[in-house]
């Protein structure tokens, strides 16, 4: 990561290196934590699993993997390249079936 003060960006070449795997379950790495604004990026392996629980508006987007996040029990299969919006209150879950790689910015 570097930041650019000038213009205050932060960039990543490769968010990829960022992600942190536990065999745990998901741990999730915070690239923004701000009051009004939160970027997480997460990986989980394959077969693991985010249990399904209400949040703020957010916006997921999955870089590698493949498995099915569940939106108010609508289930949507993602993959690298799929986005999810999801409103606020909206119930959520993910659950892997590959190494799944994905970012997640919400309003707080």
């Amino acid at each position: 990561m570097s930041l650019d003060l000038a213009s205050q960006a932060i960039h990543y070449s490769d968010l990829k290196e960022q992600v942190a795997f536990s065999d745990l379950g998901p741990n999730p790495q915070f690239l923004v934590d701000s009051e009004h604004f939160k970027v997480v990026l997460a990986g989980l392996e394959s077969g693991q699993a985010i249990p399904s629980h209400p949040e703020s508006m957010a916006i997921y987007y999955f870089i590698e993997g493949e498995g099915v996040m569940t939106v108010n029990d609508q289930e949507f299969p993602v993959q690298s390249g799929s986005a999810i919006i999801t409103l606020a209150g909206a119930h959520r879950g993910l659950r892997a079936h590959t190494r799944l790689i994905f970012l997640a910015a919400k309003s707080v």
